[in-house]
């Protein structure tokens, strides 16, 4: 009797092992492999950034002008983007505290937009953050960044509350209603990312083949922005812009990292974000999973 009682509990104990993944000895399933971001490389726009500087400070922005033409002619601009394109050996920058009594240029900023503004503790990073300190320093001004949410950042100069807005912005009409724009420094895109599993995409040769693939979406299905920036006007459409919007649900972020994020955690189908962030974006996120 003992003896059975004996083999019953072993039989129950290895049916709750089996149960419970308790053997230590079963091949790992493969086929369930991380999801990644997929960025696909077919640009949907074509774009323009410049900085957008303080309507009341006209001198400022022949300044601006002037520096643009001189560090694209000299090879300066070209610098700064082949380190945060490749593996250069980038330049942090520090900002000063504001203070009136000096003689200081205000830059308005979203530090949320890997390669163009970032931070790393209470550094900043970024295309546009090294150009700021070299305009700084070639008008012989004392920097203060001001890192705000991206939709505040052209309002804040049209307040006269900063002197230049430096952002990784598209020139844009309703964006001119705040600022001046300064010669165009860059030129930019807008690129769809995906989850690594999603293949709808791959025979795509052209923008056109992309977006009627996008426009079978319905307002079921979510595309993530970052908020305030062409890829929201994109997927709303705007006029304005110039483009007819998409039927699926525009959902914002405040950056491009929470969007991508969200996608890859099922809440939402696709992002659109400006192409350097989403090479720069897709491939942190990717490495830390």
């Amino acid at each position: 009797m003992k003896k059975l009682a004996a083999l019953l509990l072993a039989m129950l104990l290895c049916m709750s092992m089996a149960a419970c993944g308790g053997n230590a000895d079963a091949p790992a399933d493969d086929s369930k492999e991380s999801v990644t971001a997929k960025v696909i490389d077919i640009d949907l726009t074509s774009e323009l950034y410049a900085f957008g500087v303080d309507k009341t400070q006209p001198e400022l922005l022949e300044k601006v002008n002037t520096f643009i033409g001189k560090i694209k002619t000299d090879g300066t601009l070209e610098a700064i983007c082949d380190k945060y394109f490749g593996d250069g050996e980038k330049t942090p920058v520090t900002s000063a505290e504001l203070d009136e009594s000096k003689d200081q240029l205000v830059v308005a900023t979203n530090a949320a937009f890997e390669p163009f503004e970032y931070t790393e503790g209470d550094k900043y990073l970024g295309i546009d953050m090294e150009i700021a300190a070299l305009l700084a320093e070639e008008l012989g001004m004392e920097l203060v960044i001001q890192n705000m949410d991206f939709d505040a950042v052209c309002l804040s100069v049209g307040q006269q509350k900063c002197d230049i807005a430096m952002a990784g912005l598209t020139i844009n009409e309703e964006r001119k209603e705040y600022v001046t724009f300064s010669e165009s420094y860059y030129e930019a895109s807008q690129k769809l990312v995906v989850p690594s599993t999603e293949t709808a995409f791959d025979g795509c040769a052209d923008a056109d083949a992309v977006v009627a693939i996008l426009n079978e979406m319905t307002d079921a299905d979510k595309i993530g922005v970052q908020q305030g920036t062409t890829g929201q006007f994109y997927v709303e459409g705007d006029a304005d812009w110039g483009f007819d919007g998409l039927p699926a649900t525009c959902q914002t972020y405040k950056n491009g990292s929470l969007a991508m994020q969200d996608m890859l955690n099922g809440n939402i189908k696709y992002v659109i974000i400006d192409a350097a962030p989403a090479d720069a974006i897709s491939t942190a996120i990717n490495a830390m999973r």
